[in-house]
């Protein structure tokens, strides 16, 4: 086999990969940026900060390995955000990015990952996840009311590539709902403009309530799950490379650059199996390469952040949530079957569920540590009286 006829493919991969990373889950960061009060220019500075910054870390991870090492944002811990940063100052917002970041690089630096995932039943963790991403997937059909024809044909989109090219729905989603939302002049130009945006420097703000409340279960959900399943997805693809050197330079990496946006950078899981299959490249050995393309995509798609972000701000309101809906469908029901799977476990899960999907805040905290706090103790009381 010539090296060009197999190279192509692994770029496509590398190519695929990144689309469907963007096309999944950038609407969601839009919206997580946009909730904390970040202005256009500053949103478009983040999408650039954080295509640099995995850029750089899947360049430099896959070469230094030659492994399909593919590093990503969190898209749960952006949904988390979204809906947990109402309210919150941007200085604060980038206060629990730091505090978040610095937890993962502890983690890494310690070796305490494993232990840590341990502490917190897994059921209990995918039940507040579960509970967090519950408004998105609702946002994927109420829509449809007022929205019909743009939203309709998005969800026929979506089920049709879902059956016959399950790895394109979303995209194929993206493409349907852009022509749609065109033709019917939902699409605002008037303010549309392409250029390069240079990241900002936001000054962090330090709060005990912002960083129990969002940054704790950010931190939880983001290695719970985006790193974990990416290092299991790595490990079912054949490459069991060392956990604690890459949580630390991500968590390095991301830190560093968390003034400037970089909420996260963690270990792809979704995209980095398009890398790391048989379609990327024959030899296993040389997989590495479609990683490294992606690599190459990502520091384009930083470089023109702010295009990507003229974008989703010309794009309706109703195009965003739905196809941010669609895109975390498979999350959810994950998420949802890991939780309920265990009998003796699923009482203290769905405690957590509904009280984080109730958006419930007391003392100034959000749902989503109450969730954990009620579930766990259901798990410890049941645990108890069932032993006993």
């Amino acid at each position: 086999m010539r090296p060009s006829s197999s190279l192509f493919p692994a770029v496509l991969a590398g190519f695929v990969a990144v689309l469907v990373g963007y096309a999944s889950s950038a609407a969601i960061i839009w919206q997580a940026a946009a909730a904390a009060g970040a202005t256009p220019h500053q949103i478009a500075g983040w999408m650039t900060a954080l295509g640099l910054g995995m850029g750089v870390s899947t360049l430099a991870l896959s070469l230094w390995y030659r492994s399909p090492v593919l590093t990503a944002w969190s898209t749960p811990g952006a949904a988390l955000l979204a809906t947990s940063l109402q309210g919150v100052t941007l200085a604060e917002t980038i206060g629990i990015f730091i505090f978040a970041n610095a937890l993962i690089l502890l983690c890494g630096v310690t070796g305490l990952f494993a232990r840590l995932m341990k502490i917190i039943p897994h059921t209990l963790a995918a039940a507040m996840l579960a509970g967090v991403l519950l408004r998105f997937g609702l946002q994927a059909f109420t829509n449809l009311e007022g929205h019909f024809l743009l939203c309709g044909s998005m969800l026929l989109a979506w089920l049709i590539a879902k059956a016959f090219a399950p790895r394109y729905a979303i995209v194929a989603t993206l493409l349907v709902g852009s022509v749609t939302a065109w033709a019917g002049g939902d699409v605002v130009t008037d303010n549309l403009a392409f250029s390069l945006v240079m990241p900002e420097f936001i000054a962090p703000k330090f709060t005990f309530t912002t960083l129990v409340s969002i940054g704790l279960p950010f931190f939880l959900v983001t290695m719970a799950s985006q790193n974990a399943p990416g290092f299991a997805t790595m490990k079912a693809s054949g490459y069991p490379v060392a956990v604690s050197p890459l949580i630390i330079f991500t968590g390095a990496l991301a830190l560093l650059f968390s003034p400037f946006g970089v909420y996260s950078i963690c270990i792809a899981a979704i995209t980095a199996a398009i890398c790391q299959s048989p379609d990327a490249h024959p030899d296993a050995d040389k997989r590495w390469m479609a990683a490294a393309a992606a690599g190459v995509f990502y520091l384009l798609a930083g470089i023109f952040g702010g295009s990507i972000t003229a974008l989703m701000a010309a794009l309706p309101l109703s195009w965003i949530q739905t196809l941010a809906g669609l895109a975390l469908l498979g999350t959810i029901s994950g998420s949802l079957f890991q939780a309920l799977q265990h009998e003796t476990e699923r009482d203290a899960a769905i405690v957590t569920f509904l009280v984080t999907a109730s958006g419930v805040t007391l003392l100034g905290i959000g749902s989503a540590f109450w969730g954990l706090i009620a579930g766990g103790i259901c798990f410890a009381v049941l645990s108890r009286f069932r032993r006993a």
